[in-house]
């Protein structure tokens, strides 16, 4: 029988408990929402919102005791102008998260699924108004209707017990958390833009502004979308003509004025003035001042719907890049499948197919973008011992994830940090308390006492005394907040003076072009040292260094004057049989070898393999001298013949590998890590474009 204690989430199952005094239900129509609230017995807590529209708003609710759950939600369900009712649940190893469930749910069918079958599954199983999901083969969203006998978490499950179907997943709503939320002051000056020394000042530690808009200062056809909490549009930072584009507010249908309305409404602000402030003889002025704004207001929630919104939103409306200083209010956070395609979306359809520049924040945990650590300390045990960690939105591969370093060029202290970290950009250090604010948590442990060495960030702040400070700006910003659209804003600045570069082309010259600080200090909370780098040129504290605007403009410049091409494609392969062994690290290794020393400008990889369980297998290509690349990884489901192919666009890991030498040999690893199935590999294939 399916359950509904365990949530299906970007190939992995994550366990849930319910919540012992909560829970949450759909109106039938909005004008009834009121009284909904009103009638139910149980105090009306928040409305939840499920993407834009009023008719998806879900009402949370709370009893006085557990033992009055049940009643009050089956009390509810009766009421005939309620359309959903759900538990409110809670992750197993992440226990501050809530998740509430919406009332939709996507499938992903095998491509051997007829129209015809698939609607008599989804009829059978209570489902409608089916919708495509673009980016995704064969996959589906559906609404839970009220003929529907088990709620979509249980239908989810059900669904993945068949042999037909490759995935399913429920909808879920968690908080969003915002990168920072500032409590210290610094000195107001921009001296992350460019400065030429001083207390607190390490050489070098800004990103060359000056020189970079000797070349450009932006162009106002490259828009940067700033999605955030709301952004002040009466600041005389972003006054201009043709500023403002596409202007939109989430958190009401049909709302195109993101203004603050809460007082805690204020980090969009500091963020777009970091990015974009107008150059106007008065004020601040942002990386890219001669670039638009598209200013979005998020709901303040994550869910599939909420994220599909955003992103359409800003690549049907021509947003150049996306500046996201948030993530998850969570300590694991796989992407949905609906999350991870609105992602790839919006970074390889955007600008008429070039692909949006998407750029967030790593967080500001001191925690690996996806890793795990041996937990201890915290306030009331709330999390001990190893634990995982996934920040699933830094850690898309078509995304640029940003952490942050100090004016010192060291690591901020409060910076998450991985293998997924692209570059890094100046931020402050970290004020009294970071941790205990940005978890989402009561308390946590070990917390910063004291302010730690590094000058914070000067910015626009909400016109008036409302806001960080009182005035019109604010010297106390900071955390990848505000690292995130600094590289958003250098971004758009490469795309003014070469807009035929790709989002991969442009998340290229950010990393070749970055300045390779070096930190050899021991980090104060965790003991490690991250702060050098591999054979790649990478650090997993810095990326691959720190973001420098006028190497970036200069490259993208170079690019569009002297186009490099394709002089020779080369192409090898190897159909030699072998054996997968079940359950070895090792697996099988398939050679070809190549013979040309140019740098590589394209690169496809061709795999075919038969296997009873393709969920067991991982393959990795090994080029020359470079680190092994994933192409497939734990988690997809099928059986039988397997045939893929693997490109810089399907797998932007592989973007590692561009401008490359070519020659040497290259390796196929395959590995299965299961016990109790076994394949063959049978043929590969290698084409290199070379230049």
């Amino acid at each position: 029988m399916a359950d509904d204690l365990t949530l299906q989430r970007g190939g992995e199952t994550l366990a849930l408990k319910k919540t012992e005094t909560r829970f949450t239900a759909r109106a039938q129509q909005p004008e009834v929402i009121p009284s909904v609230a009103q009638g139910v017995p149980a105090q009306c807590l928040h409305q939840i919102p499920v993407g834009s529209q009023t008719e998806a708003v879900l009402l949370e609710f709370e009893v006085s005791q557990p033992a009055d759950l049940t009643a009050a939600m089956d009390q509810t369900r009766d009421r005939p102008d309620v359309a959903f009712v759900s538990h409110v649940y809670a992750l197993v190893d992440n226990p501050g998260t809530l998740v509430y469930l919406a009332d939709d749910l996507t499938v992903q069918f095998a491509d051997s699924v007829s129209d015809e079958a698939r609607q008599v599954l989804a009829r059978d199983l209570g489902l409608g108004d089916e919708t495509v999901l673009v980016g995704l083969d064969h996959a589906f969203i559906y609404r839970v209707t009220r003929e529907a006998t088990e709620n979509p978490i249980k239908i989810a499950n059900r669904l993945m017990e068949r042999q037909d179907v490759l995935a399913a997943e429920p909808n879920i709503v968690v908080h969003s958390a915002l990168a920072y939320r500032p409590s210290d002051r610094y000195y107001p000056q921009q001296w992350y833009l460019h400065h030429r020394g001083g207390q607190g000042l390490a050489e070098d530690s800004h990103i060359w502004a000056e020189a970079a808009w000797d070349i450009t200062r932006g162009d106002r056809s490259v828009v940067v979308a700033i999605a955030d909490d709301a952004i002040d549009l009466n600041h005389p930072d972003f006054q201009g003509i043709g500023k403002i584009v596409a202007p939109r507010d989430f958190r009401s249908p049909n709302d195109f004025l993101p203004l603050p309305r809460r007082e805690t409404d204020n980090h969009g602000t500091a963020c777009a003035g970091v990015c974009l402030a107008e150059e106007n003889g008065e004020g601040i002025v942002g990386i890219a001042p001669r670039c638009a704004l598209m200013p979005l207001a998020t709901s303040g929630y994550l869910d599939d719907r909420s994220i599909d919104e955003l992103f359409d939103w800003a690549i049907d409306r021509g947003a150049s890049v996306i500046s996201c200083s948030w993530g998850a209010s969570a300590v694991y956070f796989r992407l949905s499948m609906r999350q991870q395609a609105a992602l790839s979306r919006a970074a390889r359809v955007g600008r008429d197919g070039k692909g949006c520049v998407v750029v967030f924040a790593a967080g500001n945990a001191n925690r690996p973008t996806r890793g795990e650590i041996n937990e201890q300390g915290w306030t009331k045990n709330i999390l001990s011992g190893t634990t995982k960690w996934l920040s699933g939105f830094a850690a898309h591969p078509e995304v640029i994830a940003v952490s942050a370093c100090t004016s010192l060029n060291q690591k901020a202290a409060y910076s998450n940090w991985g293998q997924e970290i692209s570059v890094c950009a100046p931020s402050n250090n970290a004020p009294p308390g970071i941790w205990l604010q940005e978890t989402g948590y009561v308390g946590t442990a070990p917390l910063i006492t004291k302010a730690l060495a590094g000058k914070g960030i000067f910015t626009s702040d909400r016109v008036g005394n409302q806001g960080y400070s009182p005035g019109d700006y604010t010297s106390g910003f900071g955390g990848t907040s505000s690292a995130c659209p600094l590289v958003a804003g250098v971004a758009a600045l490469v795309l003014s003076v070469n807009p035929h570069l790709t989002a991969a082309e442009v998340k290229q010259i950010l990393e070749e072009t970055a300045d390779k600080i070096v930190d050899p200090s021991t980090d104060p909370q965790l003991g490690t040292r991250f702060g050098q780098y591999d054979g790649d040129g990478h650090s997993k504290w810095f990326g691959y260094g720190k973001v420098n605007a006028h190497k970036a403009v200069l490259a993208a410049q170079e690019k569009a004057q002297s186009p490099r091409s394709v002089k020779r494609r080369l192409r090898g392969s190897n159909d030699r049989e072998m054996s997968i062994p079940d359950n070895q690290t090792e697996g099988v290794s398939s050679p070809i070898r190549v013979r040309d020393s140019l740098g590589i400008l394209e690169l496809e990889v061709r795999v075919e393999l038969e296997h009873s369980d393709w969920g067991d297998l991982e393959i990795l290509l090994l080029a020359p001298e470079r680190s092994p690349v994933m192409l497939h990884g734990r988690g997809s489901r099928g059986q039988g013949p397997f045939a893929r192919t693997y490109d810089f666009t399907t797998t932007p890991q592989l973007k590692r590998l561009f401008n490359a030498p070519a020659e040497g040999t290259w390796q196929l690893q395959v590995r299965d890590r299961a016990a109790g199935d076994t394949g063959v590999l049978t043929f590969w294939q290698l084409t290199l474009g070379v230049g």
